[in-house]
């Protein structure tokens, strides 16, 4: 009965590695066979998920920024602008109240100030594509989500003691790792973007399956009929899916894509 498949990206479907499960393509081609969507789920932007999947991008549906964005198939069917005053503001209360450095993620680059260029090499993982600026507080553009970068690996903490009391009651502002805080509008985030492909492909909840790990997946797990963490996921993340499946380095998410294109019954319940 799954007619639509959603997946994290970092820690879910990507080994530690950062590598894509052998033959990824080909379980695409088969599932849209069988008439199956799969969407990649990620706090990473448009672009640079495009880049990954270059050669398969139009089979696939993306929700990028954490669902600031949402596309499938070469269609993008929604988008949420944070407007330029208040993601101004937050690079200035990042900037004094954070040991973080703030990251602008426009539609089709990512605005960095000139201090984080040394940690470049590591952030093109993510950024495809980059620029960085003398001011961020001077930079216009098409922005759907700010982002706390925290090089020392203090993101929770960070989120609870200071991001999350400032923001959290007027903007949905969630957890990536332990390097990542981000800010949306309220009401974007991963479930929201799976409910918006939902309407627009005719699909509902009790059709959906997603994988996760983390906190920023728990929205979109809640979306969906079958939901599943792989098994390295945060300890706490057991209270927000049904099924577990094994790590993403022993590629959890295609066991189970096996399954369902094998007709076998869905197992792992937690």
């Amino acid at each position: 009965m799954v007619k639509l498949i959603a997946s994290d990206m970092d820690h879910t479907l990507l080994t530690e590695k950062g590598e894509l499960p052998p033959d990824f393509a080909n379980y695409i081609a088969r599932l849209e066979g069988i008439g199956i969507g799969f969407v990649i789920a990620s706090g990473r932007p448009l672009y640079t998920l495009e880049h990954i999947f270059s050669s398969i991008k139009n089979k696939l549906g993306f929700i990028a920024d954490n669902g600031g964005v949402v596309n499938y198939k070469g269609e993008t069917l929604f988008k949420s602008l944070i407007s330029p005053a208040t993601y101004q503001a937050m690079v200035a209360f990042i900037g004094e109240k954070t040991d973080g450095i703030a990251i602008l993620c426009g539609l089709d680059t990512a605005f960095l100030p000139e201090e984080a260029r040394i940690h470049e090499n590591f952030l093109r993982t993510f950024y495809a594509n980059m620029m960085f600026v003398p001011k961020l507080d001077r930079v216009a553009a098409e922005v759907d989500k700010v982002t706390v970068y925290l090089p020392d690996k203090n993101s929770k903490a960070c989120y609870e003691k200071i991001v999350r009391p400032w923001y959290g009651g007027d903007f949905s502002v969630t957890v990536g790792d332990t390097i990542w805080i981000d800010i949306m509008n309220h009401g974007i985030n991963k479930g929201n973007a799976m409910r918006v492909l939902g309407d627009r492909l005719h699909i509902g909840a009790s059709h959906m399956m997603a994988f996760g790990d983390t906190y920023n997946d728990i929205e979109m797990l809640k979306a969906v009929e079958y939901s599943y963490i792989v098994k390295n996921a945060h300890e706490d993340m057991k209270g927000f899916a049904k099924f577990i499946t094994d790590s993403n380095d022993n590629f959890g998410v295609i066991k189970v894509i096996d399954k369902i294109l094998h007709g076998q019954k869905i197992i792992g319940r937690l």
